[in-house]
This record gives C-alpha cells, sequence and structure tokens, in this order.
C-alpha cells in the first residue's frame, strides 16, 4: 500500500501501531482530489455543501487506491456503534468490521478518529469522538461491540484538534470530571475567563483505559495548525478527511 501512496504522490498517513499484518488503516490529507475551493481538493463529506460529483469521484479513488470497500456513517455526535454496511449509509458514530475488505470509516475535521482492531485482527472498528460522543461514551460502546476481551484490543489515536488550541467551556469540563474525576488532568485553563484548554487525546486515553484498552497508539496531532488536514475550527466552511481500518486477505 505504501508503494502505491508513492506512485500517486500521496502524503496519505499510515497509522505506527502493532496491527497484525492483514489489518490495514489509513488517514487521508487534503492531498489530491477534484474539490475545489474552500473544499480543496480530497474532501469526502457529502454533507458540507461541497460539489456532490466532486465528492463522489473522491470517494471512488480513495476505494481504487486502498482495494477496499469504505462504508460511510452519517455521524451525529452521538454513541451509537453500527456493524459496516457497504449497501446503506447508517446513522451513528462508530461501525464494526469482521469482514474482508469491508473498511470502518469515520470523517473528520477536528474531532478524534479512533481505530480498532483486536491483535488476532478479527475484527476492526473506528469511531468518531468529538467531545459529545466521546463525553457519551462512544468508545466504550464500540469496544462493547468488537466482542473481543479489552485486553487483547489495540487503539489508534488519529488526526484531532491540538490541546494547545481547544478551548471549550466549563461545561465541558464538568462532563468529563463527573464521570471520571481523574479527567481534571486533561484540562488547563485558558487565557480566556471560565474558558478551558482540553487534551481530547488524553480524554480518549482515560476512558479507554477505564473500559480495560491499554494498548492505545498515535495522538500529538493537531488539525487546527497541521494544513494538510481539514479544520472545521479554522475554516467553518471546510472538507472532511477520512480515517479507515479493515482487513485483508
Amino acid at each position: 500500500m505504501n508503494d502505491g501512496f508513492a506512485r500517486a504522490g500521496l502524503d496519505w498517513l499510515i497509522p505506527d501501531w502493532p496491527a497484525p499484518q492483514h489489518v490495514r488503516a489509513c488517514v487521508t490529507t487534503r492531498s489530491t482530489g477534484e474539490s475545489v475551493a474552500p473544499y480543496a481538493s480530497f474532501n469526502l463529506g457529502v454533507h458540507v455543501g461541497d460539489n456532490l460529483e466532486q465528492v463522489q469521484r473522491n470517494r471512488s479513488y480513495l476505494a481504487q487506491v486502498l482495494q477496499c470497500q469504505p462504508t460511510w456513517l452519517d455521524q451525529v455526535h452521538g454513541n451509537r456503534v453500527v456493524t459496516a454496511d457497504a449497501r446503506q449509509t447508517l446513522s451513528a458514530d462508530a461501525s464494526v468490521s469482521r469482514s474482508v475488505g469491508l473498511a470502518c470509516c469515520i470523517m473528520s475535521a477536528d474531532c478524534l478518529p479512533v481505530l480498532f482492531t483486536d491483535q488476532a485482527g478479527s475484527c476492526v472498528a473506528a469511531a468518531h469522538a468529538g467531545w459529545r460522543s466521546l463525553a457519551a461514551g462512544v468508545l466504550e460502546n464500540t469496544v462493547a461491540h468488537m466482542q473481543v476481551a479489552p485486553q487483547h484490543i489495540l487503539a489508534w489515536l488519529g488526526p484531532a484538534i491540538g490541546a494547545e488550541v481547544f478551548e471549550v467551556g466549563g461545561e465541558v469540563r464538568e462532563v468529563f470530571m463527573q464521570q471520571h474525576p481523574i479527567t481534571e488532568q486533561a484540562f488547563v485553563p485558558s487565557q480566556n475567563p471560565g474558558r478551558w484548554l482540553a487534551d481530547i487525546y488524553q480524554l480518549a486515553r482515560i476512558r479507554l483505559a477505564a473500559c480495560g484498552v491499554h494498548a492505545v497508539y498515535g495522538g500529538g496531532f493537531c488539525t487546527l495548525t497541521d494544513p494538510r488536514f481539514y479544520s472545521y475550527r479554522r475554516e467553518p466552511v471546510s472538507g472532511r478527511f477520512a480515517s479507515l481500518v479493515w482487513i485483508t486477505q
């Protein structure tokens, strides 16, 4: 797959995690694609006002390069987890797949994408973990839906808004602290009174650990400051990039 990226001149990301060899994962960037400003260039979101024909061509190119079938969700910032389905777009914020070539796919532009597999590579999953979904338990629900012992699950945290710039209100901090008091350490006071800087990566790690998943990799990105990625906070009219994970033969 890396050779294919090089031939296509792509800068898409390959997660650095100890997944089984037959489990593949990828994160797209704005590189290549047919969308024009403000969605330039590889927008994969059909809900953001972009030309739908161009988005569909971008999606077709994605499937061609990765040699998998992405399954798309109507993400609603909730905690519903579904079995990946290529035949329809389901309303949910996470999906699980046990089928060869059927990729779990999350779109984002500041929210946290989390990819999962188990040590045997028997199933994969992807979750859309913005702060609302995170607080609602989307990660815990995804782990439960995988039906694998949590100690055998690997998770990878994809590109999201960074801790230095993710400013939230005190009510967001209270939601997390009421559920897990330890999350206090994931918030530091902002320069703006009554506001806090939140580390969404740390929040995800805390919640994953609480449900028994300790093999967590990734993190350290910042979609707001890294121009490779779409960012809703940087550009409210913006495209979406995708994070995918799938099983190969």
